[in-house]
């Protein structure tokens, strides 16, 4: 299974058709398998994003707002789509990975370790 992110800085880009960056993972038992591909698109269009979700193979798209057509398009090309996502890309991903990524999520980050008792 491979997992598409669309990413602004670390975090999940707000809108699909704005979209110049995107982060592929290969998902296996559950796992992530080997570092995640970021790719650099040479600009926004979202005919290139579906395009390359059907190219690369892709399982499932997790980005902020899609328009309809998009998203139906990518149904019908049996991808699935987790949209209107708001926080980080890594956080999202790992929710998805455990099937508790549900559209509409807003994510936190984890709170960084301190070594304070």
């Amino acid at each position: 299974m491979k997992i598409l992110i669309t990413l602004q800085n670390n975090n999940v880009a707000p809108r699909f058709d704005l979209t110049t960056e995107v982060m592929i993972a290969r998902i296996t038992r559950g796992k992530i398998s080997g570092t995640p591909r970021t790719i650099l698109l040479s600009g926004p269009s979202s005919d290139e994003l579906c395009s390359l979700a059907i190219k690369e193979e892709v399982s499932l798209v997790i980005c902020g707002g899609i328009e309809d057509a998009h998203f139906q398009y990518l149904a019908w090309k049996k991808i699935d789509v987790i949209d209107r996502i708001i926080g980080p890309a890594e956080e999202a991903l790992t929710l998805a990975i455990s099937k508790k990524l549900q559209p509409g999520a807003i994510i936190w980050p984890r709170p960084e370790r301190s070594n304070m008792p």
